[in-house]
């Protein structure tokens, strides 16, 4: 098959993409240098019964109408609304910090002030961002920011991403904030389940159409040349006119030539233990990185619809510095937010600019951070964009 579009990456970018112009009469190849489809959403049944993600727990959840219609083509669901604890003093206290956590980790008659203090300043069911509650007029809603400051954020920030949380963007903090609310729910999207037979089972109903061509163990830089000066892209040594629509990383597609850009990776321990370990499945340890150097602890199997109760399997996550030659921390998982990256990172946009048939997306081609959903939506615009320029 002669391809009508070249497609690099078979994560939520590039599937959904290559779904809507395959159905549409295009013929797609995809290259995808890993050697299982789903990207970061890969999933697999393990020896326990359990379904374990192998780059750390994905969660579905969106108010997006329009992502939901086009994924539940592809899968079933059932309900699952994720719940988060974390390690903060000894105790386990609801994530994001709630007036549960305040009336878990204060005496009584404090705790019932601080929650009085806060409703007042904010109302009942209000989000609100932990720099946002720091600049707080009311002197008591500051002390209490510096304590959850303290106790939630800024060792988690630090380890999570090598940098204090004043440093980072504040887009990052604000992803957790903290909740004026009894809800304690990590997510409060109108829609939260989990496709029924997992991750990739959905992108095998997804990737399977005639118009669709996939090659694992692929790296797209084997096969693609990039021409500066001429603002092409060749396939195989031929210039590619059609569409290319890129999800891996900016720096690597343009041969690091402006520099490498900062990426957080992860490595996980995994290990199977007898019966269920947490309460949850996830716990946070936003302490400090000697007393536990890892950020958290998931269990995969208390997101299961029926889940083995002999056997689990928990993953310890530990956050290092993305190297691309590294032994660990080998894999991109998160940009780096900071002015010199997203500086940095607006070098190889510039490039891309200049290839009218390239096109980046998703969260390390463009640089941003991307929640599954958001990209779902995303990947269906650029779908589109693409049929209608034809």
């Amino acid at each position: 098959m002669k391809p009508d579009v070249l497609i690099v990456g078979a994560g939520f970018a590039g599937s959904v993409t290559a779904r809507v112009l395959a159905e549409q009469g295009r013929h797609v190849l995809i290259l995808e240098k890993r050697s299982h489809i789903g990207g970061n959403a890969y999933d697999w049944l393990d020896e326990n019964g359990v379904m374990r993600h192998e780059y750390g727990p994905h969660i579905f959840h969106t108010s997006s109408t329009q992502a939901v219609e086009f994924l539940s083509r592809f899968t079933d669901w059932y309900d699952y609304e994720h719940r988060v604890l974390g390690w903060i003093e000894g105790k386990l206290v609801p994530i994001p910090f709630n007036l549960t956590s305040i009336e878990l980790l204060f005496e009584p008659q404090r705790a019932d002030h601080l929650k009085e203090v806060l409703i007042r300043e904010y109302g009942m069911e209000q989000k609100v961002p932990i720099l946002e509650l720091r600049k707080s007029e009311d002197q008591e809603v500051r002390e209490l920011a510096e304590f959850i400051f303290e106790h939630v954020f800024k060792y988690y920030t630090m380890k999570q991403w090598g940098y204090t949380a004043e440093e980072i963007d504040p887009a990052v903090t604000g992803r957790v904030p903290v909740l004026v609310s009894y809800d304690d729910r990590y997510f409060q999207d109108s829609f939260q389940k989990m496709p029924d037979q997992g991750f990739t089972a959905l992108f095998e109903k997804l990737l399977d159409h005639e118009n669709i061509e996939v090659r694992l163990n692929t790296e797209a830089m084997d096969h693609l040349s990039v021409d500066l000066d001429a603002h092409t892209i060749s396939l195989d040594g031929a210039i590619f006119e059609g569409p290319i629509v890129y999800t891996g990383l900016a720096d690597h597609l343009f041969g690091y030539v402006k520099g490498d850009l900062p990426y957080r990776s992860l490595e996980f321990e995994v290990r199977s233990e007898a019966g269920q370990v947490q309460p949850v499945t996830t716990v946070n340890y936003p302490t400090p990185a000697e007393v536990h150097p890892y950020t958290r602890i998931t269990e995969y199997k208390n997101m299961q619809k029926e889940a083995p109760k002999e056997r689990t399997t928990i993953a310890v996550e530990y956050p290092y510095a993305y190297h691309r030659n590294g032994e660990k921390g080998n894999v991109p998982y998160y940009p780096v937010f900071t002015d010199a990256s997203k500086a940095s990172y607006e070098a190889y946009r510039s490039l891309a600019e200049q290839i009218p048939n390239l096109y980046l997306l998703g969260r390390l081609a463009e640089y941003k951070y991307y929640n599954m959903d958001a990209i779902v939506d995303a990947a269906l615009a650029l779908g589109r964009e693409l049929l209608e320029k034809e």
